[in-house]
């Protein structure tokens, strides 16, 4: 696993993972079933604000979710416990060496794991190590790269930028989702088929505007501002003037949003 974690551990991230989570949620993982009586391994489940859905929509499947952080888990924990979902196993893992013998598992899914790895092909084997002969693995990801707002200043888009180098200097790629079908082929899954899901915000959906745009997106790239001022990305006037223009683009009448998101499924 990565050493650095690019969003951090904070309170504030934790928050941010829930809203992203609940935002998301019927655009990404409507179609997130598995069949009852499976045996499924989530890989890098952080709060647990994923799981929770995971669990509560699939009360007939039990999950192994695993992650690196032992905070995490004990935020995922209470989470859990809050909804009194007992269908799910927390374990302290790593994703290179996950503790699980082999073809333990009949389906796996990852959620925006892929992009903070250094080594994802390598985290891929591992989890094809684990899933069984016939069994699905399933990457969601998103890709900073497919990101295009109004209004767009100099200013803006340099804000934005920075949170793509600071996690390309910590070895990851948050550009990853635009790989994911070569990727999963890569691995020998077969049957390969991604799927893009489209975030598009404007004044008619305040919603979106709310939970995707304001309370998702530009937290995130809020968060990087110490390494991409330490790092020497950006002035610190240039980011201010960056992170108020990102806010513009939240606000109605005049601010639109849109981002690419994808979804790939494969058979071992």
């Amino acid at each position: 696993m990565p050493s650095d974690y690019v969003h951090g551990y904070t309170e504030r991230e934790a928050e941010r993972l829930h809203d992203q989570a609940n935002t998301l949620r019927e655009l990404l993982h409507h179609d997130s079933r598995w069949p009852p009586g499976a045996l499924v391994l989530e890989g890098g489940t952080g709060v647990g604000a994923t799981t929770a859905f995971f669990a509560g929509d699939n009360p007939q499947v039990r999950f192994f979710s695993v992650d690196a952080s032992a905070e995490s888990l004990l935020q995922a924990r209470e989470n859990l416990a809050a909804q009194r979902l007992d269908n799910v196993r927390l374990v302290r893992g790593d994703l290179y060496r996950l503790p699980f013998g082999g073809e333990a598992f009949d389906h796996v899914t990852v959620c925006f794991v892929l992009e903070h790895l250094t080594r994802p092909m390598e985290a891929l084997a591992e989890l094809m190590r684990v899933l069984k002969p016939g069994g699905t693995l399933t990457a969601t990801e998103g890709d900073h790269g497919s990101c295009y707002f109004h209004p767009e200043t100099e200013a803006a888009r340099a804000a934005w930028n920075c949170l793509i180098r600071v996690q390309a200097a910590l070895g990851a790629d948050s550009c990853i989702g635009r790989r994911l079908h070569p990727l999963l082929t890569a691995a020998k899954l077969r049957q390969v088929r991604v799927t893009p899901r489209t975030v598009y915000c404007d004044a008619s959906r305040p919603n979106w505007m709310d939970g995707f745009v304001k309370k998702t997106i530009i937290p995130m790239v809020e968060g990087v501002r110490e390494q991409a001022l330490a790092w020497g990305y950006i002035a610190e006037d240039d980011w201010n003037q960056g992170i108020a223009d990102l806010h513009k683009t939240g606000e109605a009448p005049q601010g639109t949003f849109n981002y690419q998101f994808f979804k790939g499924v494969g058979v071992k």
